[in-house]
């Protein structure tokens, strides 16, 4: 990792806990059929635990860890789950030790090289990284789509840092250098009213720029725009995400 890592979240880690979407359990059922065995797997950069719960209905034991204190404090509890607070290039865990790391929506902040070396140090023969992104929110209504899109390419577009083009091209120009696998096609999918669609928006780190720069909040901004849509802003609406998954196996 950087000299000092790119701490977006620490300081919104309540909402990031509550706004940010939920993973699909079939994509973890999907890794856990790709490991050798099932009993220790790595969460890094694991946020609040929005992917190491999950992890734990197919392993028996679940690591995650994450540079972030602040963050890790969110994180729901369970007993198949250990949190800790340590950098993705030096874990600190036992070499050979761990059948899956999964890395979700963090690849584009960590020091690659360092990173696959700690993944070769760590995981048993046979072991799997799996790493994703998921793309913009796509919601089922062409104006409500078209003011998002207006908010994340103009309003916000210019405080994304330079890592977000990462996420927008699913990790594709990056080297993966492990023997890659080839996944099926994944989907977050939400129900969400105005108001959670709200919280998940101020979790961007894009949105808490601007609010640095501007002294204000542009999604209040846009609220009244989507409500005009939206019919009443208490109903949920389906949201979906593409999920882009690069996976590979340590030989």
């Amino acid at each position: 990792m950087r000299a000092s890592f790119p701490d977006h979240f620490s300081a919104i880690s309540d909402n990031y806990a509550q706004f940010r979407p939920r993973y699909p359990e079939v994509l973890f059922g999907y890794l856990a059929a790709t490991t050798p065995q099932r009993d220790l797997a790595w969460d890094c950069a694991t946020g609040s635990g929005q992917a190491a719960l999950p992890l734990a209905q197919f392993f028996s034991r679940v690591i995650a860890a994450d540079a972030s204190a602040q963050q890790v404090s969110k994180a729901a509890k369970h007993p198949r789950v250990h949190y800790l607070v340590t950098s993705a290039e030096a874990s600190g865990l036992r070499p050979a030790s761990i059948d899956l790391i999964t890395v979700a929506q963090a690849l584009h902040w960590f020091d690659l090289p360092r990173f696959y070396a700690e993944v070769e140090r760590v995981l048993r023969p046979g072991g799997v990284l799996a790493v994703w992104s998921y793309g913009r929110l796509q919601v089922a209504h062409e104006t409500i789509q078209t003011l998002f899109d207006r908010f994340y390419d103009h309003i916000i577009g210019p405080y994304w840092p330079p890592e977000r083009r990462f996420v927008e091209e699913g990790y594709r120009s990056f080297n993966f250098p492990f023997e890659e696998l080839q996944p099926p096609g994944f989907a977050l999918t939400a129900e969400w009213p105005l108001h959670h669609l709200a919280g998940y928006l101020r979790t961007w780190s894009a949105t808490q720029k601007f609010m640095q720069a501007h002294g204000t909040d542009p999604v209040s901004d846009l609220l009244p725009q989507l409500e005009r849509h939206w019919g009443n802003p208490q109903s949920p609406r389906m949201i979906s995400w593409p999920i882009a998954l690069r996976s590979g196996r340590r030989p």
